[in-house]
């Protein structure tokens, strides 16, 4: 049943020597087993054991309770917190996530036997790391497949989450999935299960997926398969939405190409990932097409105030937080920015302040990125557009070293030296201040206490002074 072995971390066989002082058997499982085999890092560890959750907390000092219905518990021990659950099998799974009743079981096999895939289907002995792998999961991360433990359909029953993993998997693998469990993810049935799980768990996979290394990969199998359309319905209009009329602008309907786009961001920015599936999503509904000279011209005017407001309602479903949304939807609608050499030291100053200086290097992410996925081409360092944006990065570095004012706090004066000056507190005082920066954007120079009271009392006799 098993073939291969794997090195355990020395602390992990401290573990097992403690376990079987007591007469217990345990193993490591899951997703550590697996990445191990595929010669990469883990740093979750979880582990299968023939002793009760009760007999662990007798056995180890610090145990917390995570999940004792189910069998599982957490040791905190040698600096590791190590999710612990007894061997068990499942009956039913009325909720389509969580089993109607756990019956431990003394075997590691039948324990394997109720999980998602057969990668995730092997045991390694803490002893010696000897592996158990009953299903052919070692063989099956050879050659790169996903399959689920038994009939995918029986699987996919249990919990609905488990196709969305599979997908994910895919992506953040590289793997194929396998034929039968393929074409079971766009089985009614399994949809409809899918369609039963939270929003919450739906948005987890999907930022596991926007974080993995090719994302267009999952997100095409999430669109082909249907799952995409039961979470993100708004994304269905963007497949076939031409956008190539021989201008060379876009070579993919607007569905390819913001799945390149994805691609085209580095994996540790989920978040402008996350903006990067979003920024085109209301293309489809602001679309024209003018004739011209024999040509189709296809136009899309506005579509990022559009695709900002689809954002908002998408993540907003999705439970995502106000932070994120507000984040993601900002990057959507500012995306089509545009700068010219001839901007003014105050246009960089007003783009800076309109952007947030906090999200510059995110959006010019964002706009690399849209470009990749207009060809899959990254641009061109030599191109007049890579030139201009260096440029603007240059200037707006040069801008914040020279500590320009871009708020109102960043002002010589506050509302309480205006007041001082004999200016009622109010609204009134709020426009003043706006003035005053609005000057100070223009000309830094005035960025001066008494320049900027005398200019505050002008303003205020002049237009407001009864």
């Amino acid at each position: 049943m098993g073939k291969g072995k794997i090195k355990v971390p020395e602390k992990l066989h401290k573990v097992w020597e403690i376990f079987n002082q007591h007469g217990f058997k345990v193993y490591l499982v899951g997703g550590a087993v697996r990445d191990e085999l595929l010669g990469k890092k883990s740093h979750d560890w979880d582990l299968a054991t023939d002793a009760t959750p009760a007999q662990v907390m007798k056995i180890f000092r610090k145990v917390i309770p995570t999940g004792i219905a189910h069998g599982t518990v957490t040791i905190h021990i040698f600096g590791l917190e190590l999710e612990t659950t007894t061997f068990r099998t499942d009956s039913s799974y009325s909720d389509g996530r969580h089993p109607d009743s756990v019956r431990f079981t003394g075997d590691i096999v039948e324990d394997l036997s109720r999980r998602d895939f057969t990668m995730n289907a092997i045991a390694c002995s803490l002893e010696d790391g000897s592996l158990t792998d009953p299903f052919g999961g070692e063989e099956d991360i050879k050659k790169k497949i996903i399959r689920t433990v038994g009939n995918p359909l029986d699987r996919f029953d249990e919990d609905g989450l488990r196709p969305v993993r599979a997908v994910r998997f895919a992506g953040q693998l590289g793997f194929d999935i396998e034929d039968c469990t393929l074409k079971a993810l766009s089985d009614k049935n399994v949809l409809k299960k899918i369609a039963g799980i939270s929003v919450e768990r739906f948005r987890d996979e999907f930022m596991k997926i926007m974080a993995s290394p090719k994302p267009s990969v999952s997100l095409r199998l999430l669109e082909s398969t249907g799952m995409l359309n039961l979470f993100i319905p708004e994304f269905q209009s963007c497949r076939n939405c031409i956008q190539n009329d021989g201008r060379g602008f876009h070579e993919f309907d607007v569905a390819d190409h913001i799945f390149y786009s994805c691609d085209g961001i580095p994996s540790g920015n989920v978040l402008v990932r996350l903006a990067a599936f979003y920024h085109d999503i209301g293309k489809p509904q602001c679309r024209t097409v003018e004739s011209k000279d024999g040509m189709n011209l296809f136009h899309f005017h506005h579509h990022e105030s559009v695709s900002e407001k689809i954002a908002v309602s998408s993540m907003t479903k999705l439970k995502f937080s106000n932070d994120e949304i507000k984040k993601v939807s900002h990057l959507v609608k500012e995306h089509m920015f545009y700068y010219e050499s001839s901007w003014s030291d105050a246009a960089v100053r007003r783009f800076i302040i309109r952007i947030g200086l906090e999200n510059i290097d995110d959006l010019f992410a964002l706009r690399l990125g849209d470009v990749y996925g207009m060809h899959r081409i990254p641009m061109d360092p030599l191109s007049p557009s890579w030139k201009l944006l260096l440029e603007l990065k240059e200037r707006i570095a040069r801008i914040t070293e020279e500590n320009n004012a871009l708020s109102l706090r960043d002002l010589a004066v506050s509302g309480n030296d205006l007041m001082d000056a004999g200016i009622p507190k109010g609204k009134v005082l709020g426009f003043i201040l706006k003035e005053l920066l609005e000057c100070v954007i223009d000309s830094p120079a005035m960025n001066d206490r008494e320049k900027l009271l005398a200019l505050a009392v002008n303003i205020y006799d002049a237009k407001y002074r009864c």
